[in-house]
């Protein structure tokens, strides 16, 4: 008897922690867009320009993007439908069309920085040219979320997989970084050094923070992933969601902020201006060795390819919740892709145009943060997932920062 009972109870945690496991991934589909190639431009322009002037940009913006996966993620389980499908039942129509319109536009901007990127990187590695780059890269991006439409389980392991190598390739590199401690550590006093680092700033924030992540976010985490309600989920599933968010956005923060001290402590003084993606490349290749070329260039083609994937399951989420439509995977695909293909054929800087789409992404912020604390905060909608009062609170001074940020910047650029 004794031998019978002892089997169960030793069993159930070890059930409970393998159940829990499987819960996780929607988060680290999330955080590819929080190192997309968008990043590498802002992140190096931040610390070639300025040094370690803004770190503490990287780490505030890491720290919302925490409490607002939190929130877009909890939104999904305990209601069941995304954000954009809850917006299309709770606003008139005259709000909901312009409110579709901007996402839209917010997708657009996605994929050209993630095509732009994907195309650099196999220029760099292998001399494709940038045309042909972008193309394929839009090709791998098709194939990815056809298998999300299949298999999410599988699509979330090759986005991890793709992960995976954007982190390993800045290890390398941080490996023969000089790094400053001290100046690393001032760096977290927020200031700025001119309207140039506040757009910057604001480019950061719009790379980090990303609209079409908050989003697919909710998309990914409905309630029949987890075969639970809202009132069902606030235990075990709740907890192990939030461990996903922490863990992946962790890392997420983490690259970022090893692309801003990288950048600080082998190119810092060039200026911000004269940074390319290709001048890394080739500044690791002179500085450091091929290896670190060849490290920053792989993790760029992951990003690109991962995160352009993450952002055309983006786009069908955007579109099916806002208008209950759905359109085939190669027509939007193609749509998107123009934008971009335009910008290389044109001979467009593509670093230049990477940062601009990022300072774009960092307007379409509120569209999608306002009405996620508006759902979140309600009872109706939430049960008994809704936000604390603090929580609002947090999120609620996070869009005000975000919108003061973009004012400012708005302010400086016409002035």
């Amino acid at each position: 008897m004794a031998v019978d009972v002892a089997v169960p109870v030793a069993a159930a945690p070890a059930v409970r922690w393998r159940r829990g496991v499987t819960m996780l991934g929607p988060a680290f589909v999330a955080a590819v867009a929080y190192v997309d190639p968008g990043n590498f431009a802002t992140n190096f322009a931040g610390g070639a320009g300025y040094g370690y002037t803004l770190v503490w940009v990287v780490v505030a913006a890491n720290l919302m993007a925490i409490l607002i996966q939190s929130l877009s993620a909890k939104v999904g389980l305990a209601t069941g439908r995304s954000l954009p499908e809850l917006c299309r039942d709770s606003f008139p129509t005259a709000v909901r069309i312009p409110l579709w319109l901007q996402a839209e536009a917010v997708a657009i901007a996605t994929d050209l920085a993630e095509v732009l990127g994907g195309a650099i990187a196999l220029s760099l590695l292998f001399g494709v040219p940038l045309p042909v780059g972008g193309v394929i890269t839009g090709v791998v991006a098709l194939a990815l979320t056809a298998v999300q439409t299949r298999r999410a389980r599988r699509f979330e392991a090759v986005i991890g997989g793709l992960l995976a190598v954007v982190l390993l390739g800045f290890l390398y590199d941080l490996w023969f970084t000089p790094t400053d401690p001290v100046a690393l550590a001032g760096g977290l006093v927020p200031t700025f050094a001119g309207t140039e680092s506040v757009m910057l700033a604001a480019g950061i924030l719009g790379a980090t923070v990303m609209p079409h992540a908050i989003y697919a976010h909710s998309g990914l985490t409905r309630g029949a992933r987890y075969g639970v309600d809202a009132d069902a989920s606030g235990g075990p599933v709740l907890r192990w969601q939030r461990t996903d968010i922490v863990l992946a956005m962790g890392l997420a923060g983490f690259i970022n902020l090893t692309m801003l001290v990288v950048a600080a402590g082998l190119f810092a003084g060039r200026g911000a201006e004269s940074i390319t993606l290709e001048s890394v490349y080739q500044g690791f290749g002179v500085t450091v060795g091929q290896g670190a070329a060849l490290a920053f260039g792989l993790a760029l083609l992951a990003s690109g390819f991962a995160s352009s994937g993450v952002g055309t399951y983006a786009g069908q989420i955007i579109m099916e919740g806002f208008l209950r439509r759905r359109i085939p995977l190669l027509l939007r695909r193609l749509v998107t892709l123009v934008p971009a293909l335009v910008v290389l054929l044109l001979g467009i800087d593509p670093t230049r145009a990477l940062v601009v789409s990022q300072v774009v992404l960092s307007f379409g912020i509120p569209f999608a943060l306002i009405p996620l604390i508006r759902f979140t905060a309600s009872r109706r909608l939430m049960g008994s997932l809704v936000n604390r009062p603090l929580t609002t609170v947090a999120a609620v001074a996070a869009a005000v920062l975000i919108i003061g940020l973009n004012g400012f910047l708005l302010w400086a650029l016409v002035s």
